[in-house]
């Protein structure tokens, strides 16, 4: 990939910049892939830790990715519901979906592979067996597994047609006024900082989020969240983007406040998940319940 530093950049170190507007690669990859001689700045073999500033072009020649060999590890699930077709598993908060660069085992992809045996669609290869779709890691909730490829070419077309019915429960900073409303903005890459998303009406994605009042607490909303939609950190970002940022949400919440609930990452959880079964053609819907974690935290929030 080849890249020209506008002038919205200030001089920065090279690892540091290509791990911004690479977020899908860890710092540690780019760096050997520095060392390795595989990013050139004006021409010439670049350090790791030179400054880059506006002006400079800078090649990175990423290597082909190595496939993982992903192994089946004996990792508990929270089963929902399974059958030849599917698994709805409760994801747990810290967990990672599928193995990735400074993720390579300890996921989701690996407990379900233990579990199933050879039982999982292929269709999104090696690394994603049996995913069809995905969570946060630090969101909790009901997935969809699928075990064969044909309730994985179904179910995708559900989603893709927005047919799939998804309900989140979270908790959100301040006092939302009405009782409900629907959130409407394209969300797209952020162009100041690669890592995050953002309400971006030129290049970002449609998105619909419709959201409820559960219950008002001192400074803080119980809500529930309907998806129209499905792109990255939807929610996250729509809520941030009206002054209501999710509570524990260290990407799109509030900067240098000191936590005030020790909590790991955003007060999130994918509660319900409804689909036409790729055999029966029914409806059908299931419901995780929220974690420990986050009735506590109601409990908390009751005596403010």
């Amino acid at each position: 990939m080849e890249i020209k530093i506008d002038e919205t950049i200030k001089p920065c170190r090279l690892d540091k910049y290509l791990s911004d507007v690479n977020p899908d690669l860890t710092r540690s990859f780019i760096q050997k892939n520095i060392k390795d001689g595989c990013v050139t700045v004006n021409g010439a073999i670049a350090k790791a830790s030179i400054k880059v500033q506006t002006g400079d072009c800078i090649i990175y020649d990423i290597p082909e990715p190595e496939e993982l060999d992903v192994i089946p590890q004996d990792i508990p699930l929270d089963i929902l519901y399974e059958d030849s077709d599917v698994l709805i598993v409760n994801k747990p908060k810290g967990m990672v979906v599928h193995p990735a660069p400074g993720h390579p085992d300890g996921t989701l992809v690996n407990a379900v592979m233990y579990h199933c045996k050879d039982s999982l669609s292929g269709i999104n290869g090696v690394i994603r067996p049996g995913i069809v779709h995905r969570i946060d890691q630090d969101t909790t909730g009901s997935l969809i597994v699928c075990k064969n490829d044909k309730s994985h070419i179904d179910i995708a077309e559900q989603i893709k047609v927005h047919s799939v019915n998804r309900i989140y429960r979270g908790i959100v900073i301040g006092n939302v006024t009405d009782d409900e409303g629907t959130i409407e903005g394209a969300i797209g890459r952020d162009p100041k900082d690669r890592k995050k998303m953002c309400i971006n009406e030129k290049n970002g994605k449609p998105a619909i989020t419709h959201y409820k009042v559960l219950k008002r607490f001192h400074g803080y909303t119980y809500m529930e969240f309907k998806l129209e939609t499905g792109r990255t950190h939807q929610i996250r970002v729509h809520m941030s983007s009206i002054g209501h940022p999710l509570l524990g949400d260290e990407v799109y919440g509030p900067k240098n406040k000191r936590p005030k609930f020790h909590l790991q990452g955003q007060t999130l959880h994918a509660m319900t998940i409804g689909f036409i079964h790729p055999t029966t053609k029914e409806y059908v819907e299931f419901q995780a319940p929220l974690p420990e974690y986050f009735t506590h935290l109601l409990d908390v929030l009751e005596t403010f």
